[in-house]
Formats: C-alpha cells, structure tokens, sequence
C-alpha cells in the first residue's frame, strides 16, 4: 500500500519560511518523479514543483520560481519542499504526488497523493 505523508506546514507570517516533508511508502520511491501542488482556497489545484528521480531535473511554476526549493532524498524515501519569502497568495494546501513516468506539471500524470499539509501566510 503506497502512503505519502506530508508535515511541515503552518501558519506563518508574510516573508517567512517553511520546510514541507513528504514521507513515503510502499513504492520504489527512487524509481518515482516527485511533484509538489497546491490548492489555494475556492480555487482549482496547480502545480507548484516537480523532480526527477536522480534529483537532477527540476521543474518550477513560474509564480515560485526563486522563492522555492524541492529536493529529495532517496536513502529516507522523502521529498522536500522549501519555501522562502512566503506571500499571502501562497496560502493552499500543500500536496505531493508520485509519478512512475514523469516529473511533469500534468497532475494527470501523477498516480499517488498525499493527503496534504495546510499552509497559512499572515499579512
């Protein structure tokens, strides 16, 4: 049984920092691209960030580009996501989601999902 399991989030202040983790199980977590959404509040999911297997492909939106970090570390079966400079619009549920064949911005194309870590930025 595959689990993804999120922490990390929060309820923080504008210009603040956060370190999401994903903890996962069940799967060969090194054979599996790693993606990072969000789901604002009344609002549609979006992609946030992805990484390849190895950790050496990353892909970013445009929106956190410069502010957030994913990484992965394959011995602890664990992804992360770093986010500086935290703005009012981040405020989303923060979810990762595995992918056998991608490490794409589709989450169509990601077939595990966590079941999310509430984020909260203050003004």
């Amino acid at each position: 049984q595959v689990q993804l399991v999120e922490s990390g989030g929060g309820l923080v202040q504008a210009g603040g920092s956060l370190r999401l983790s994903c903890a996962a199980s069940g799967l060969t977590f090194s054979s599996y691209g790693m993606g990072w959404f969000r789901q604002p509040p009344g609002k549609e999911r979006e992609f946030v960030a992805a990484i390849s297997w190895s950790g050496g492909i990353r892909n970013y939106a445009d929106s956190v580009k410069g502010r957030f970090t994913i990484t992965r570390d394959n011995a602890k079966n664990t992804v992360y996501l770093q986010i500086n400079g935290l703005k009012p619009e981040d405020t989303a549920v923060y979810s990762c989601a595995a992918s056998a064949t991608s490490w794409g911005t589709y989450s169509n194309h990601y077939r595990y999902w966590g079941q999310g870590t509430q984020v909260t930025v203050s003004s």
